[in-house]
């Protein structure tokens, strides 16, 4: 059961990647600017993947540098989020490349180092306001 929630929140990512293009920036709504750093037990959680998903609308995902340092990305030309009341997941369990330039072809999965009530049965919220936001989630392991 817990494969099947995280191949839904992939679904949720390519779904959310494939879109990425279309539209213009004319046509987009209020966004609002969120980045913020994500740490598990005090120590920066890398290559985690947010999906910060409105009560309606598009969602904005984003994914955390070797620092725990996000930013949120609406379209492929426009970053942030809608604003209002956001559910959050946060994922480790994603792709990775194999080797360090991160060019390599082959790619392996990462185990899920997180609580489900961080993914799959998450707990997580966030509002996002017009202007800039610094959202910061400081998981634990337990």
């Amino acid at each position: 059961m817990k494969s099947t929630t995280v191949c839904k929140v992939f679904v949720v990512g390519f779904l959310t990647l494939g879109v990425w293009g279309c539209g213009g920036g004319s046509d987009l709504p209020p966004l609002g600017q969120v980045s913020g750093i994500v740490t598990l037990d005090g120590q920066p959680l890398e290559h985690a993947q947010l999906i910060f998903q409105p009560e309606n609308g598009r969602p904005s995902v984003g994914e955390t540098d070797s620092e725990g340092n996000y930013e949120l990305v609406f379209t492929g030309t426009a970053s942030g989020a809608l604003l209002g009341p956001h559910k959050v997941v946060i994922t480790s369990a994603v792709d990775a490349f194999s080797d360090e330039t991160g060019e390599g072809k082959d790619r392996k999965a990462r185990p899920e180092v997180l609580p489900a009530k961080y993914h799959s049965k998450t707990t997580l919220t966030a509002v996002v306001e017009p202007g800039s936001n610094q959202i910061d989630f400081p998981l634990t392991s337990k």
